[in-house]
């Protein structure tokens, strides 16, 4: 079960793309809480100093997609099996 889902599909241009791209690069040099931009609203998110990535391009029926993916622990304690409650 997911906490929080959110997702946004949307047509930009090139250069509002890349701006949303450079804010999200500004975020991610500071670190800390970030707001991100979303349009209609504004997400805040915790930026921690490690992050996991994960780069696909994908070419199906003349149509490339690039997914670019950030992860990272919200700072809750890992489970462990022989940790407590289990």
């Amino acid at each position: 079960m997911k906490d929080l889902e959110f997702e946004q599909k949307r047509t930009l241009s090139r250069d509002e793309a890349a701006d949303q791209l450079d804010a999200l690069a500004a975020a991610l040099r500071r670190g800390g809480q970030a707001e991100l931009d979303l349009g209609p609203g504004k997400l805040t998110l915790r930026i921690p100093d490690e992050l996991r990535t994960e780069i696909e391009v994908e070419l199906n029926d003349g149509e490339i997609e690039l997914e670019i993916e950030l992860a990272w622990r919200t700072g809750q304690p890992e489970r462990t099996p022989d940790g407590p409650g289990d």
